[in-house]
């Protein structure tokens, strides 16, 4: 299949209130552009350097999604532009998205990551530094940013009960979170996963190699 149905397969399996999160990672502005004309607005990179090359050559209404593991030195090249942020996995970052959206007069949304996976090169807060920071975002700590969610990654196995058991500890969390202050957004499941991330309460993924086809890593 090509992109184009690529594209509409993926839309066509998911339900109304599930948002995608079309990952185009090391793809060409071209084949953006491409799923933009067939009405996808969301965007995700994982880098930095890729998002700001990319975006002066596409449309302005594209939400850019940063969901790769974002340093805190990088924040000031995104904050003027960037959508939301789903790998916030640090104290110090968030006050660093607060800080550079506070220049350009700004809220940031972001979504705190939590890690559910046991690969250690995974990364995420541990559930309770995550409530730790969202007690602080509702006492009005980060008044320039918006925690709008949470995201996680699951092991990569092909152990599915492993996997369900992840996105269920993300869940749990997420309800928890929600009883305190009202969220949005549960973002988990990609390409080879979703289907059980959305089973499993997900109402956003991050797809990518199932609509833009494989990586080029050697660009």
């Amino acid at each position: 299949m090509n992109i184009h149905e690529q594209y509409n397969d993926i839309k066509s399996r998911l339900p109304e209130h599930v948002q995608l999160v079309a990952v185009s990672k090391t793809h060409p502005a071209s084949a953006i552009q491409e799923v933009y004309d067939l009405g996808q607005r969301i965007f995700g990179e994982n880098k930095v350097q890729e998002m700001t090359e990319k975006s002066p050559l596409l449309p302005k209404d594209i939400q850019w999604h940063i969901i790769g593991h974002l340093q805190t030195n990088k924040v000031k090249y995104i904050a003027g532009f960037v959508d939301t942020i789903q790998s916030v996995d640090s104290e110090k970052l968030i006050r660093e998205i607060d800080k550079e959206a506070a220049k350009h007069s700004r809220i940031i949304k972001v979504l705190l990551q939590v890690k559910i996976a046991e690969e250690e090169s995974k990364f995420g807060l541990e559930p309770e530094q995550a409530k730790e920071i969202f007690r602080k975002y509702i006492n009005g700590d980060f008044t320039n940013i918006e925690i709008t969610g949470l995201m996680g990654m699951a092991t990569f196995t092909e152990d599915q009960d492993q996997v369900k058991n992840e996105f269920l500890i993300l869940k749990h969390l997420f309800d928890e979170l929600n009883k305190l202050k009202p969220l949005q957004t549960l973002s988990m499941g990609m390409s080879d996963d979703f289907p059980l991330a959305i089973e499993c309460g997900a109402n956003s993924i991050r797809v990518g190699s199932a609509i833009f086809g494989r990586r080029d890593y050697s660009k």
